[in-house]
């Protein structure tokens, strides 16, 4: 596995890359600003890119803008996105342009090496994680008539699952219920958000998007 890190912090990034290296996953180039992360994903192709948020100049958004760059190069790429305090609008932005393979996580998560490393392997396998915290800031948000107040209480539980990037057999491993019940709360939950089956959207993209408040 090979990943292209994006960090302003020489000691962070360097210490992603070690931490990285002792699991077998190498770090194939790095970079300490946004600027310069789009081109060494078009020339590595790397199985992800590691990004934070706040870069210079301004440190502002500059790691997003250039994840979200990387990918419209390269489409497709995974993409983990590190920060240092929750920020809603970065989460739900970086899954709006597409859930598969994208991850929004704090940095304090790096120090959990083993499910942090999990997580990588994750995403790069193209599934979605938000950092529980996230999920919980945002789910603190109340909008008049909002369609996720009318979900059941297992449902909620099992949307919020399915927003960490889990999967059905894995959500019914956690709730210690059936595939097939999980698979009836998803029905029932797309039912409710008024997520018809449809080419063009992606019905657990929408609904996860729903539960994070877009």
């Amino acid at each position: 596995m090979r990943v292209v890190i994006a960090e302003d912090s020489v000691l962070l990034r360097e210490g992603l890359a070690r931490l990285l290296a002792d699991e077998g996953i190498e770090t194939v180039a790095g970079c300490g600003d946004g600027e310069t992360l789009p081109g060494l994903v078009a020339e590595h192709r790397p199985d992800l890119a590691i990004v934070d948020v706040r870069m210079p100049p301004s440190f502002t958004d500059e790691g997003l803008r250039a994840a979200l760059k990387a990918r419209e190069l390269v489409p497709g790429t995974p993409i983990l996105v590190l920060s240092q305090y929750v920020e809603e609008r970065y989460a739900t932005e970086l899954i709006g342009g597409g859930a598969e393979g994208v991850g929004y996580l704090l940095k304090e998560r790096v120090a959990e090496v083993a499910e942090f490393v999990e997580t990588v392997r994750k995403i790069a396998a193209g599934g979605t994680v938000i950092d529980p915290e996230v999920i919980g800031q945002l789910l603190g948000r109340r909008r008049e008539r909002d369609p996720v107040d009318t979900l059941t209480r297992r449902e909620r539980e099992v949307l919020g699952r399915m927003a960490e990037g889990l999967s059905n057999a894995a959500i019914a491993r956690g709730l210690t219920v059936t595939e097939g019940a999980v698979e009836k709360h998803i029905s029932s939950i797309f039912l409710k958000l008024d997520l018809p089956q449809a080419e063009e959207t992606h019905r657990r993209v929408m609904a996860v998007l729903a539960y994070l408040g877009r």
